[in-house]
């Protein structure tokens, strides 16, 4: 007997169901678990574990960071670059800032009221003294982040923290000028887009125009960026490296740079000598892949693992 044409849809459905959930629900899944424990991929398979005394420590292809319980950086150990995967190195959020080297102008929100500083060109504008700011729930820009890593790499390593449009505070060093014609015409107002009120602005004047502060909830979108590059070295001696994050923001690597600029640190911290911290990073350093791709790296782990072994600190 002839079923009924919507019946035999529904069962041809049922069946290409059950066919399908056999292949990609059991078949390949099972199968790629078969190949991932094929000799010499299951370590990969397994995340490339990395062990010390029976302990798991690590992954040599995920990074993660050396800090203590409060999450201060430990100087005994080599610090990995910046990351942006969660609160930093969380393999299940795994990703970058998103953030793009026009990214110069921060945000600032402002708490309970926003006209809560004198306007300086308004005479008639008091101050609200119940107004307040607030940086920290605002967002910082790329810049200032970059800025702001920079400055504190270079007290804790002891080095130039300086970078070109940085201010001497650790923010990005923006002005916005406004222009009497729009986008052109003489000077009218200068302000200090990242350096919010009651803050000194970094410079005092530019185009004989006082620079203002930040008056944070105001719009300067009409005003005309203008990073300042200030007098900071052409070649930073803190590595890009130390203040950016890695696209993934699981990168287990630094430059051999950053590895430098930390080794005096680590050394004192375990009281030996530099030359000794140097010889076990250029122990852990890759070349570039094939001789020419990329850049040479040195595995953070590795050399931490390395130092722990040979050169524990001592209590």
């Amino acid at each position: 007997m002839r079923l009924p044409s919507w019946i035999a849809q529904h069962l041809a459905a049922l069946r290409a169901l059950l066919v399908l959930t056999a292949i990609t629900g059991l078949a390949y899944p099972l199968a790629l678990a078969a190949v991932a424990r094929v000799p010499g991929l299951a370590h990969h398979a397994d995340g490339s574990a990395v062990t010390a005394n029976g302990i798991t420590v690590g992954s040599a292809r995920i990074g993660q960071s050396f800090t203590d319980s409060d999450g201060n950086a430990l100087p005994q150990y080599l610090q990995s670059r910046p990351s942006a995967a969660g609160a930093g190195y969380d393999p299940t959020a795994t990703a970058a800032s998103n953030l793009g080297p026009e990214d110069v102008v921060d945000v600032v929100d402002v708490v309970d009221v926003v006209d809560s500083l004198p306007d300086p060109t308004d005479p008639t504008d008091p101050a609200d003294p119940a107004g307040q700011t607030d940086p920290a729930s605002g967002r910082r820009s790329l810049l200032t982040q970059v800025c702001a890593r920079s400055l504190s790499i270079g007290k804790t390593e002891g080095v130039d923290g300086r970078r070109p449009y940085c201010t001497g505070s650790g923010v990005g060093a923006v002005l916005g000028v406004f222009h009497r014609e729009g986008p052109t015409g003489p000077v009218t107002r200068v302000v200090s887009l990242n350096e919010p009120c009651p803050t000194a602005p970094f410079l005092a004047t530019h185009g004989g125009v006082r620079v203002e502060c930040a008056r944070p909830g105001q719009d300067y979108a009409r005003a005309v960026v203008v990073p300042v590059r200030g007098n900071a070295p052409g070649q930073p001696v803190v590595p890009a490296d130390a203040v950016t994050a890695g696209a993934s923001g699981l990168d287990p690597h630094i430059s051999p740079a950053y590895s430098r600029i930390q080794a005096p640190r680590v050394a004192g911290a375990r009281g030996i000598d530099v030359a000794v911290v140097l010889k076990i990073v250029e122990e852990h350093t890759a070349g570039r892949a094939l001789g020419f791709l990329g850049e040479p790296t040195v595995d953070v782990l590795a050399v931490n693992l390395d130092l722990d072994r040979h050169h524990p600190v001592r209590d």
